[in-house]
């Protein structure tokens, strides 16, 4: 019989909140977290390019189970565009490929808001992850192709201006659904416009439900970390080294705040993570719900669903 392959890394779980510096990327991001926790596994909420900057949700272990739930969240952006020029990533890594001597004026972006408000057709850009034919649109785009990428809906619940007093660039603020391509608004502004465009600075600032307030980043981290013992460390200091920086995660409940929130007694939880149903008590408690959160003592213990006062665990967390 073959021997399991033991996991590396601690069974450590949670979220951080990743104020990503701009020239990372998210790939990088995650692998430098992993590391710095020693974790089994983690993933992201959300890739964000290396020349942007901002929250990038990163989940550690039991708390990878959640993405999808921060993945479909609500976006922030505060982004530059630098009129004059289109290039071909739609940013400043991008060539030039139009050019123009013509700015507009503010009223003339104020007018053209509206048009890009609510749920709009946007072309993702070039350089983009989209996969065309099994392959990643910028993977073909530095093969030098030129391929037809079709366009999808998405959503811009608010698209405001921030900052109009240089001519050349305007500052806007907008709040997104998934999928949105914040390049490809620059580039479409631009043509609109008749004067071209680009993002010269994009930051994101908020993912649903995570907030500006929640933000960590990799210097405070890395100095929350003592350096290891030595290969001689025993589990007990090895814990003792992690504790300052476990502080820094939210618990993997904080992804879920928008499902309704079950607190079960110690027995009803034995019975959740056995996977039985157990009926949900409490006044304000609903009979029904397509996703509902177990919690036990403050701690997400189960997704499920609940059903004629029954809550039925789909998914079991570790605690």
């Amino acid at each position: 019989m073959a021997r399991q392959r033991r996991k590396k890394g601690r069974p450590v779980s949670g979220w951080v909140v990743l104020d990503k510096p701009f020239g990372m990327g998210s790939t990088e991001a995650v692998a430098r977290i992993k590391r710095l926790f020693n974790a089994e596994k983690a993933g992201h909420a959300g890739t964000l390019d290396p020349l942007a900057s901002g929250m990038l949700p990163i989940a550690l272990g039991e708390a990878t189970k959640t993405v999808p739930y921060v993945q479909d969240g609500a976006k922030v952006y505060r982004f530059t565009v630098t009129w004059g020029e289109e290039r071909t990533t739609d940013d400043l890594e991008g060539e030039v490929a139009h050019r123009s001597d013509k700015r507009p004026d503010i009223a003339a972006v104020e007018a053209l808001l509206p048009r890009y408000t609510g749920i709009i057709m946007q072309t993702p850009p070039q350089f983009s992850a989209i996969k065309i034919g099994g392959e990643r649109a910028y993977d073909l785009a530095r093969d030098g192709e030129n391929v037809e990428i079709p366009a999808r809906e998405v959503e811009i619940d608010r698209f405001d201006i921030i900052d109009s007093s240089d001519p050349d660039r305007t500052v806007f603020e907008i709040e997104c659904g998934k999928g949105t391509y914040v390049r490809s608004l620059a580039r479409d502004m631009g043509r609109d416009l008749g004067c071209y465009g680009h993002i010269s600075e994009l930051r994101r600032t908020e993912v649903y439900p995570f907030t500006a307030d929640q933000f960590v980043v990799l210097t405070a981290l890395e100095e929350a970390l003592p350096a290891p013992a030595g290969e001689g460390e025993e589990a007990g200091n090895a814990a003792e080294r992690f504790k300052a920086v476990d502080a820094l995660l939210l618990d993997t409940g904080a992804a879920l705040t928008s499902l309704p929130q079950l607190p079960l007694t110690d027995d009803a939880a034995h019975k959740v993570r056995l996977g039985n149903p157990v009926i949900v008590r409490g006044r304000d408690a609903p009979l029904d719900a397509d996703e509902a959160c177990a919690m036990q003592r403050g701690r997400l213990l189960a997704i499920g669903a609940i059903e004629a006062g029954m809550f039925k665990p789909r998914r079991v967390f570790r605690t």
